[in-house]
């Protein structure tokens, strides 16, 4: 009985012409090749390629043996490409997200994506408010400071902390802060509140401290806030999510790095819709946002 195995192999070193293109195109070494060959030779008792250190041809039991079985090689190997792409995730991944995602989550990530995975859409919902999950057919939901109701999966992707932060321009104007008093020097910029009190309450090596802070700049928006702060108009409390990039490039430093404060908000959240088990195309795509967006967050945990 023919191996089919040696029998493709074969197939391959004919229309190569020669053993070094057959194994580059087999991923496999050139003497493990000839090896195989020489073997199904011996197992068929016939020779069925001539070769020479100038040329490799099939003999005339080879050329039949090729005639004979390569179409139907072809059409078995067209039927296993036919049922991987069957298997293969496929389908549309309806997800929402704040707007500010794309400024974490770099374009070239999803064309890494669409190479692994061929046949999937990603439909992008953008938008800061609270959504209807089922309401508007969301798969997955990127959250960040939204309540989520029970009843679904949710993984934390980072962790809420809120740092200090100003611009190198800022801190060559104003020296930085030595302690957490001397804040109360510096032009500070810091969410819109209705009641009006513009108060810090950090915790440090003394436990929780609070600090009464002049707010040069307020703005309901924290990505705005820390655009504000690269700017160099001052001193912000930042999620740390947000400003960990603006770090890396050098737009940020930390500023009393000794001090955070754990926000009464949520961390940034992957919430599941569906419920087990999850469409393939929906958790590869997840596992995908995971991976990449846990290169560039601060910290990571699964719940």
């Amino acid at each position: 009985m023919l191996d089919l195995n040696d029998l493709a192999m074969f197939v391959q070193v004919v229309r190569a012409g020669s053993f070094s293109e057959a194994a580059r195109r087999l991923g496999m070494p050139a003497n493990t090749l000839s090896r195989r060959i020489d073997q199904f030779e011996g197992q068929l008792g016939t020779r069925l390629l001539h070769r020479s250190t100038r040329k490799l041809a099939p003999s005339a039991e080879g050329q039949a043996l090729f005639e004979r079985y390569a179409p139907a090689l072809d059409q078995i190997f067209e039927i296993e490409r036919l049922h991987a792409d069957m298997q293969a995730p496929s389908g549309s991944v309806r997800v929402t997200a704040m707007l500010g995602l794309f400024e974490i989550f770099r374009m070239e990530w999803l064309a890494e994506f669409y190479t692994r995975y061929p046949h999937i859409r990603i439909d992008f919902l953008l938008d800061d408010t609270p959504t209807d999950l089922i309401a508007e057919r969301i798969d997955l939901a990127l959250r960040m400071g939204i309540e989520t109701g029970s009843g679904f999966k949710v993984r934390r992707l980072a962790s809420n902390a809120l740092i200090l932060a100003a611009s190198p321009a800022y801190l060559e104007r104003r020296p930085a802060p030595r302690t957490l008093r001397e804040l109360a020097e510096h032009d500070c910029l810091t969410i819109s509140n209705r009641q009006g009190r513009n108060t810090w309450r950090l915790q440090g090596p003394r436990g929780t401290q609070e600090v009464s802070i002049n707010s040069r700049f307020a703005v309901n928006d924290m990505r705005v806030l820390a655009h504000a702060c690269v700017a160099g108009l001052g001193i912000a409390l930042l999620p740390q999510l947000i400003t960990e990039p603006f770090i890396a490039l050098g737009q940020l430093v930390r500023v009393l790095p000794s001090y955070r404060r754990a926000s009464t908000e949520l961390g940034l959240q992957l919430v599941y819709t569906s419920r087990p088990p999850v469409p393939p195309a929906v958790a590869v795509f997840a596992d995908f946002l995971w991976e990449k967006l846990s290169e560039v967050m601060p910290s990571s945990s699964q719940n």
